[in-house]
């Protein structure tokens, strides 16, 4: 099918406004915003350690039945044993 060759160039059709934004989704974004920022700059530096895989696997395990992630539980372990003082 060719477009009619009356009108010369061929119509488009609306599309429309762009649909506004699910509430709930702008919502949970701006209460997720502070934390992530907040955190960041608490914790800028990067540390990466070799482990074996059993002992990263009971890290895991460990910080799963405690409610945490393994990086919190390791912080707190790290700020316990090394923080608070000078170095």
């Amino acid at each position: 099918m060719t477009a009619p060759a009356s009108s010369g160039a061929p119509k488009r059709a609306s599309i429309g406004r762009k649909p506004a934004a699910d509430p709930a989704s702008t919502w949970v974004r701006q209460a997720d915003a502070p934390k992530v920022a907040a955190r960041a700059s608490i914790y800028t530096a990067r540390l990466t350690i070799d482990v074996t895989p059993t002992l990263r696997g009971r890290i895991k395990v460990i910080a799963f039945e405690r409610g945490v992630t393994a990086a919190e539980m390791l912080r707190e372990l790290l700020e316990r044993e090394y923080g608070g003082g000078q170095p």
